[in-house]
């Protein structure tokens, strides 16, 4: 039997287990180095940070149904042919007394965990939102079920990080002794910790519980976008919605793709979050779902391939597929640069190929493309108003729309027309050369004397339809059609 092969195979993946304080997880994932995706997502809940909250060990119960989560990871990692397997374990087994015998029980099943000091699970989630955010500079908060962990990040590295006894299993009792008895104390532990913050900085909000938070901010404001990854909101915004999702006794409506468990933690999350943010003041608030596990793929990486464009490497991948390499990119790119110049850019350059990639899709497929692949697929190295500009390209590329898109409150109309140019110029492009690299060097978009045109050294190419997408985006660039 033939083995299967490719970036995207079981042999050419890589596995991360996170053995946490409310979930054991096994993610693998595949793909592009720098921009990997999850072939694999399964989880136990087992809350083995309860009982450690409670009692200082970790319970009988939930130790059986860890390793027995475990076994089943060993087996099908084994089985699937995994090459390469990590196993990190965090505050719980750090905690507990029972601690180093339940990770010799660990290394009986045949894994080797690593388990991270407070300060050593700062730093990994913090180069997991950098690999995210490369640009990133201000704080990192990673809420996990045993502990919070704040670390400061900027030119491309973290310091500074402490871990805080303050995880979502640790929250509802403390909220129990009254709402001031929970601020003094978040106050007291910070104070105790020495841990102050640069006031105006971005705060990167990492972990189960705040993405859950995430997801119930962006239902009460009928956000666009359901992918909480790089959703962003000013600290004004933030602090009255998380004050307002703070508010004991109230029950919350089940919002899509938030689990129980998840929805009952969301009170408790907002409240530290509240207090979060009057203590260290932030400016703004980004939600990453890159934290603990992508930060142990990408330290892991050498520095050319960490310096790549993730959102770049995406892309390229997941178009590759439909005949769209980066040859074809960049003859395009060369084609239009002169009228759109944004396609020159990281973000053009992406939005381009998946303008191209478009028309390698079925007619009847293309006008969900600008929701499918703009809005909801899950890429990294972009925001919110990246995501709205990949929509809107695409949007030109594949037709007109129908009254106001959904992306629009997302980016500045100026951000949006220029986005929409692109797509124009490449369903343009598309048309005229049939996605032929080759038959794209044979001719030039230019702009003379205000007027666009299409040169050529074989004129035949250009045909009526090219005609009509040339008269349609000189009249948005505000040219005349030559």
């Amino acid at each position: 039997m033939k083995k299967q092969q490719g970036i995207y195979s079981w042999e050419q993946s890589r596995a991360i287990i996170d053995i946490g304080s409310n979930t054991v997880r096994l993610v693998v994932y595949g793909g592009p180095p720098r921009a990997p995706v999850t072939l694999l997502n399964e989880k136990v809940t087992a809350k083995l940070g309860k009982h450690v909250a409670e009692t200082g060990k970790l319970s009988g119960k939930a130790v059986a149904g860890v390793l027995a989560a475990l076994a089943r990871y060993k087996a099908l990692l084994e089985l699937a042919g995994v090459p390469r397997v990590d196993v990190v374990a965090t505050a719980a087994a750090r905690d507990a007394s029972n601690g180093p015998a339940f990770l010799d029980q660990i290394r009986a099943i045949g894994f080797e965990p690593r388990l991270l000091s407070g300060v050593e699970e700062a730093e990994t989630s913090a180069t997991g939102v950098l690999g995210a955010f490369p640009e990133a500079e201000g704080i990192v908060g990673d809420l996990g079920g045993g502990s919070l962990e704040l670390v400061d990040v900027a030119q491309g590295g973290s310091s500074h990080g402490v871990s805080l006894p303050l995880g979502s299993l640790r929250l509802p009792a403390l909220r129990a002794k009254g709402d001031r008895v929970f601020v003094r104390e978040i106050g007291r532990m910070l104070d105790k910790a020495d841990w102050v913050a640069e006031p105006g900085v971005d705060l990167y909000l990492v972990g189960g519980s705040m993405r859950a938070l995430a997801r119930a901010m962006m239902v009460r404001l009928d956000w666009p976008l359901e992918d909480t990854h790089g959703f962003a909101l000013d600290v004004a915004d933030a602090l009255k919605l998380a004050r307002l999702l703070a508010r004991r006794g109230q029950r919350l409506k089940p919002i899509e793709g938030v689990a129980s468990g998840r929805l009952a933690a969301i009170p408790d999350a907002a409240a530290l979050l509240a207090v979060l943010l009057q203590r260290l003041q932030p400016g703004r608030v980004v939600f990453s779902s890159w934290g603990l596990r992508e930060g142990v793929l990408f330290g892991s990486l050498d520095s050319a391939t960490q310096k790549q464009d993730p959102l770049l490497a995406g892309v390229m991948a997941f178009v590759g597929p439909m005949a769209v390499d980066a040859a074809l990119v960049d003859a395009a790119v060369a084609w239009m640069a002169q009228a759109v110049p944004f396609a020159r850019t990281p973000l053009g350059r992406a939005a381009l190929a998946l303008c191209l990639a478009g028309g390698r899709v079925e007619p009847n497929l293309r006008r969900d493309l600008p929701g499918d692949w703009g809005l909801a697929k899950r890429w990294v190295g972009v925001d919110s108003a990246g995501r709205a500009v990949l929509a809107a390209a695409l949007r030109g590329s594949v037709g007109k729309g129908q009254g106001v898109e959904p992306w629009a409150r997302l980016a500045s109309p100026a951000m949006l027309a220029q986005a929409r140019g692109l797509g124009l110029a490449a369903r343009l492009c598309r048309r005229m050369s049939a996605g032929s690299a080759a038959v794209i060097g044979a001719t030039r978009l230019e702009v003379d004397g205000g007027v666009l045109q299409l040169s050529s050294t074989v004129p035949q190419l250009v045909g009526d339809g090219s005609s009509r997408d040339l008269k349609e985006l000189a009249q948005h660039l505000g040219l005349s059609a030559g």
